[in-house]
C-alpha cells in the first residue's frame, strides 16, 4: 500500500492480506491480556498454542513481513507458529534447532518472552495504588519522642498525664472512702450530659445496679458519679477496685449512700480457671489470693439486694470486651458513650476563662497544627479537660506556641502507653490472654488502619498467637470462636467500622474497613511497642515476616510498609530481623516485600546512606535473590534520594550482566516503569534515549521492556512510596495512556520510543501485541480514545509505520471472538492516516 492510497482508505480498516483461517484463533493478537497476567506468565502457552500454532508464520511472513520494518518480516516467517505451538518456554530450544537445519546461526534467546511477566509472575500481584498511599499515610507521623518521669510511689507520668498508677497486691481487708464534696461540685459544674443519660437513671432507679461499659477516659466515671450524686444528694462512696463485686458485704453498703466500682482489666477473665505454676514440668495448681470469678448477673442480683435492703445505690464500671458485651444483653448493662467533646471542651474552658479570652482559647483549639499535633479526631472527656488546662496555660502565656504543640503530641503516646503498660501481668497465659488479644488487634489496626477489618482481625489473631506462645512457650493458646462481637472490638482499639473501598489494582470493592479515630495512633501504637518493650520485637517481627510473604498485595503491601518504618527506627535491628531474611528467600512476593520496606526506610535522610550501601552490596552479589531485591528497591526512588540516581543504580547492574539476563531486565523494565511513573518523566525519558544511543546491546532491551511495559501495565500498579496525584484519575489505564493525559508535551519523546521498539526486529512482535491491547482498552474508554487518537499520528510517521498500524487494526476488527469496536477503529484509522499529512 502507498501514500496514493490513505485519501482511498479514510472510512473502514482494510483486510491487510490475510487470510479467513488464520483470523479464527480464540485469541487474537492485541487481545486484554489481564486475565493471563493476574494468573502469571506460566499460563500463557498453553492458552495461545492451540489458537496460534496453526499456520500463522508462513502467512504473515508472506503477507506482512514488508510492512513491519526491516528484517522484521522474515524473523516472523521462520515457522512462527512451531513457536507459538511449543510455548513460550521452549522458544529457545526450537529457534536453535531450526538454526541449525536452515544453516543459520543459533539465535540468542529473547528476553521479550517474558517482556509482559512482572517480578511478582504477573503484574497485578503489586496492587493498588490507593493501598500503598493509605499505608504511607497511616504511619507518615511516626513515634515522637517522650518524655517519661516516674516517681517512687509507682505513678508513671507521660509529659503532664499520669497514665499508670500501680500499688501493692490486693490487700485482704475491704476499703471503701466518701467523694470528696468540692469533687462532686467540680464535676457539677463541667460535667455534660451523655447520650441516654435519662435512660441511665431510671434503670438504676429502678434495679439499684446499673453497669457502665465504656473505654477508659470516656467519661464513664463523671457519668456514674453524676448519677449516684443526683440519686443521693451527693452520699457517695468508692468501693475497693482490688475486690470483685461478688466480695462486697452488706457492712460495705452505707445506708442511702451510692456506691461506685471500677473492675480492674487484670480481673475480668473469661475462665475460672486456676493458676499454674511453672516450677516443674507438671501443671501444678498454685494457690492464688483469689480465685478468677467470672462476673454474672447472679451477682449483680446480691449486690442489688444489699443495695435495696440499705435504700443505697451502685454502679459497677466495666471496661468494653468480651466481658461488657455479655452484660450489655442483660439488664444492668448500659453503653455509655462519650459526650461531645467540643462541649466539655467549652464547659472546661468557661470554667477558667470568661469572655473574650474563652473565644480565643477556642479559636486556638480549631488551629489546624493543634488539630494535627493531637492527632486524635474527637477527644475524651478526660483529653478534652487536659487540653482546657493547656489552653488555659497558654493563654495566660504560661506556655509557648511550641510547648503547647508538644504537650498536644502526648496525647496519642499516652494512648498507647495506657494501652500497653503491663498488659502481660501477672505473667501467666490464662489470665493474660484477654489483654494480649486487646494488644494484638491494637497493633494490627496500627498496621491496617483503614484496610479491611477482615485483615486486621485475621492479622491480629497470627500476632496474639505469636505473643502467647513467647510468654508461655509450654501452653498453645488456641483461638475463641464466639468472643468479642466485630461491633463492640474496634472499641478496644479506638476504631470503628465503615463503609470503604479495597483498590485491588484493576478493580476496586467494597468492604467493611476499620478505622482509628485519629490519625497519630498508628504510628504511636507501633512507637510504644517498639521502643518500649524489647521482648516484643522478636514476635512482631515475626508475625510481620509472615504478612510479608502473604500473596494478597493488600497484606504485603501493608506489612512490608510497616517494617520499612521499623527499620528506619531502629536499623541495626530491624534490618537483621525484618529485611534480610525476606530478601535472602525465594519467594517474589517476600523479595518485593524486602524492597518495598528497604524504600520506606530511606525515607529517613539519616538512615539513606546505611540502605544504600546495602543495595550498592546486593547489586554486585553472586545471590540473584538479592540483586533482584536490590533492582525493586531503586523502583522507588526514596533509595537513591532522586530519579536519575535510581536510573544510574538501575543502569550499572544491567550492564554487568548479559544482555540476554531475563530476570534481571523484567525486574530492571519494571522499576524503570515505576520510575516513569513517579511524577517525574522527563529525566526518565531521557535517560531511556541515552541508553539507546549508547548502543550496548543489554540497556537497549532495557529500554525496549520498559517502553513494552508502560504499554500493558495499569497505571495503578506502578505505585511508589511518593504521591503522583496527577495519575490518581488514571489508575486503571495503562501508563503510556495516562502519561499522555497528564503530559502531553511528552508524547513525541513517547511516540519516538514507541516506533523504535515496534521496528525493531526482537521486540517488534511482543510490543505490537501490547499495543493492540492499550488500543482495545482505549475502544472502550471515550476519554482514553481520545488521547490515543491524538497519538497515533505521531507514530503514523511513514508509509511502513502506517501499514504496520493499518494491518494491526484489522486483525483487531476481524476477530471472531472479540472484534474491535467498529466506530473506534474507525477514529483510530483516521487518526493514522492523519499521519501522513504531518
Amino acid at each position: 500500500m502507498s501514500d496514493q492510497d490513505d485519501g482511498d482508505s479514510r472510512n473502514e480498516p482494510q483486510d491487510a492480506g490475510r487470510a479467513a483461517d488464520d483470523r479464527a484463533g480464540g485469541h487474537e493478537r492485541g487481545s486484554d491480556r489481564d486475565g493471563d497476567r493476574s494468573g502469571g506468565s506460566g499460563g500463557r502457552g498453553g492458552d495461545r498454542a492451540g489458537d496460534r500454532g496453526a499456520g500463522r508464520g508462513g502467512d504473515r511472513g508472506a503477507g506482512r513481513g514488508g510492512d513491519r520494518g526491516a528484517g522484521q518480516g522474515a524473523d516472523r516467517g521462520a515457522g512462527r507458529g512451531g513457536e507459538r505451538g511449543a510455548g513460550r518456554g521452549d522458544r529457545d530450544a526450537d529457534r536453535a534447532d531450526r538454526g541449525d537445519r536452515e544453516g543459520e546461526q543459533p539465535r540468542e534467546p529473547s528476553v521479550f518472552a517474558s517482556a509482559d511477566r512482572g517480578p511478582l509472575g504477573g503484574e497485578s500481584g503489586t496492587g493498588g495504588a490507593a493501598t500503598a498511599r493509605r499505608a504511607v499515610r497511616t504511619l507518615a507521623g511516626g513515634a515522637g519522642d517522650r518524655q517519661t518521669v516516674i516517681h517512687g510511689d509507682g505513678t508513671v507520668y507521660e509529659g503532664p498525664q499520669v497514665l499508670a498508677l500501680y500499688g501493692p497486691d490486693r490487700a485482704p481487708h475491704f476499703v471503701q472512702g466518701p467523694v470528696p464534696p468540692e469533687t462532686l461540685a467540680h464535676l457539677g459544674r463541667v460535667y455534660c450530659e451523655t447520650t441516654g443519660y435519662q435512660r441511665m437513671k431510671d434503670r438504676l432507679r429502678d434495679h439499684r445496679v446499673l453497669v457502665l461499659c465504656g473505654e477508659p477516659g470516656s467519661g464513664r466515671q463523671a457519668t456514674a458519679l453524676a448519677l449516684l450524686d443526683e440519686l443521693t444528694h451527693g452520699k457517695v462512696f468508692r468501693l475497693d477496685p482490688r475486690h470483685g463485686v461478688d466480695e462486697i458485704t452488706e457492712e460495705a453498703v452505707e445506708d442511702g449512700g451510692g456506691h461506685l466500682l471500677e473492675l480492674l482489666t487484670e480481673d475480668i477473665r473469661t475462665e475460672s480457671e486456676p493458676r499454674h505454676s511453672r516450677s516443674g514440668p507438671g501443671d501444678r495448681v498454685a494457690a492464688a489470693p483469689r480465685p478468677a470469678t467470672r462476673l454474672s448477673e447472679l451477682h449483680l442480683d446480691r449486690f442489688g439486694d444489699l443495695l435495696r435492703g440499705r435504700n443505697a445505690y451502685g454502679v459497677v464500671l466495666v471496661e468494653n470486651g468480651e466481658l461488657a458485651d455479655r452484660l450489655l444483653r442483660g439488664r444492668y448493662g448500659v453503653y455509655c458513650p462519650p459526650p461531645p467533646a467540643d462541649e466539655v471542651l467549652h464547659r472546661h474552658l468557661r470554667l477558667q476563662l470568661g469572655g473574650e479570652a474563652l473565644g480565643t482559647a477556642q479559636a486556638v483549639a480549631r488551629r489546624p497544627d493543634v488539630v494535627e499535633a493531637l492527632g486524635l479526631e474527637a477527644l475524651r472527656p478526660r483529653e478534652a479537660a487536659l487540653l482546657a488546662d493547656h489552653l488555659g496555660r497558654h493563654w495566660r502565656g504560661e506556655l509557648t506556641d511550641e510547648q503547647l504543640l508538644a504537650d498536644c503530641a502526648t496525647f496519642v503516646t499516652a494512648q498507647a502507653r495506657e494501652w500497653f503498660a503491663g498488659a502481660d501481668r501477672p505473667g501467666t497465659l490464662p489470665e493474660a490472654l484477654p489483654v494480649l488479644n486487646a494488644g494484638a488487634f491494637r497493633i494490627a489496626v496500627a498496621v491496617f488502619d483503614g484496610s479491611a477489618y477482615s485483615l486486621a482481625a485475621e492479622a491480629a489473631e497470627l500476632l496474639a498467637w505469636e505473643l502467647a506462645v513467647t510468654l508461655d512457650p509450654e501452653h498453645a493458646p488456641g483461638r475463641r470462636l464466639f468472643g468479642t462481637h466485630a461491633q463492640h472490638r474496634p472499641v478496644l482499639a479506638r476504631a470503628v467500622l465503615e463503609d470503604g473501598e479495597l483498590d485491588l489494582g484493576p478493580a476496586k470493592v467494597p468492604v467493611r474497613a476499620v478505622r482509628f479515630q485519629g490519625g497519630g495512633l498508628a504510628g504511636a501504637v507501633l512507637g510504644e511497642v517498639w521502643h518500649g518493650y524489647h521482648n516484643v520485637r522478636g514476635p512482631v517481627a515475626r508475625w510481620l515476616r509472615a504478612l510479608c510473604d502473604d500473596p494478597r498485595s493488600e497484606v504485603w503491601v501493608r506489612a512490608s510498609i510497616a517494617a520499612g518504618v521499623l527499620c528506619s527506627w531502629d536499623w541495626i535491628h530491624g534490618f537483621r530481623e525484618l529485611i534480610a531474611p525476606l530478601a535472602a528467600t525465594d519467594e517474589p512476593v517476600a523479595r518485593m516485600a524486602a524492597a518495598t520496606a528497604l524504600a520506606e526506610s530511606a525515607r529517613d535522610p539519616r538512615v539513606r546512606p546505611a540502605v544504600a550501601d546495602v543495595l550498592k552490596e546486593w547489586a554486585t552479589s553472586d545471590e540473584d535473590t538479592l540483586v533482584e531485591t536490590a533492582l525493586l528497591a531503586h523502583g522507588y526512588v526514596l533509595a537513591a534520594g532522586d530519579v536519575p540516581g535510581s536510573l544510574d543504580a538501575l543502569a550499572r547492574v544491567v550492564r554487568a550482566r548479559e544482555a540476554s539476563d531475563t530476570d534481571v531486565l523484567v525486574h530492571a523494565a519494571f522499576s524503570a516503569a515505576r520510575l516513569l511513573a513517579s511524577g517525574e518523566p522527563e529525566p526518565v525519558l531521557l535517560r531511556l534515549r541515552q541508553w539507546l544511543d549508547d548502543g550496548r546491546l543489554s540497556l537497549a532491551n532495557l529500554v525496549l521492556l520498559t517502553v513494552i511495559r508502560a504499554l500493558g501495565t495499569r497505571t495503578t500498579h506502578l505505585w511508589g512510596l511518593r504521591d503522583v496525584p496527577e495519575l490518581d484519575p488514571h489508575a486503571a489505564r495503562p501508563l503510556l495512556v495516562a502519561l499522555l493525559a497528564t503530559r502531553p508535551g511528552l508524547a513525541p519523546d513517547l511516540a519516538r520510543l514507541l516506533r523504535h521498539t515496534l521496528a525493531t526486529a526482537r521486540s517488534g512482535e511482543v510490543a505490537l501485541e501490547a499495543f493492540g491491547g492499550l488500543l482495545r482498552r482505549a475502544a472502550k474508554d471515550p476519554e482514553a480514545l481520545r488521547h490515543v487518537c491524538g497519538f497515533l499520528p505521531l507514530l503514523a510517521v511513514d508509509r511502513r509505520d502506517r501499514d504496520r498500524l493499518r494491518g494491526l487494526l484489522n486483525e483487531l476488527v476481524r476477530d471472531r471472538d472479540r472484534p474491535l469496536d467498529r466506530r473506534a477503529a474507525r477514529r483510530m484509522w483516521d487518526a493514522v492516516t492523519e499521519g501522513a499529512n504531518r
